[in-house]
């Protein structure tokens, strides 16, 4: 048994939870200029990271919120979790591609 931090309801058993896809996907701009292709890779294209990944989640058992988590997908340990609408503070050490945060350096570290 796992236990996931709900940021609302703290540590709760895993089965408590529903895995919501990849967070920070946005919504395209202009989605009627959107051809049925460019609408396929909106919904059904996300990254498979091997590594630290940026996730949704919903207290589905709980308090019914939603909130996105970083997660180690080699390990399944969570590294953190925090309310929609904002962003994870970077645990140093963490696997993260410096492409995807432009605030990091190539190594990894905060360029800011």
């Amino acid at each position: 048994m796992q236990l996931i931090d709900c940021p609302w309801c703290g540590a709760r058993e895993e089965i408590e939870f529903t895995y919501g896809g990849e967070a920070h996907v946005p919504y395209p701009e202009d989605p009627a200029e959107l051809d049925d292709l460019e609408w396929a890779h909106y919904v059904f294209f996300r990254a498979n990271v091997k590594g630290v990944f940026a996730e949704r989640w919903v207290h589905a058992a709980g308090c019914r919120r939603w909130f996105n988590a970083l997660r180690d997908t080699i390990t399944y340990r969570f590294l953190e979790v925090y309310p929609i609408g904002s962003r994870p503070t970077l645990h140093r050490g963490a696997r993260v591609d410096p492409a995807e945060d432009a605030s990091l350096d190539a190594e990894g570290e905060d360029a800011r």
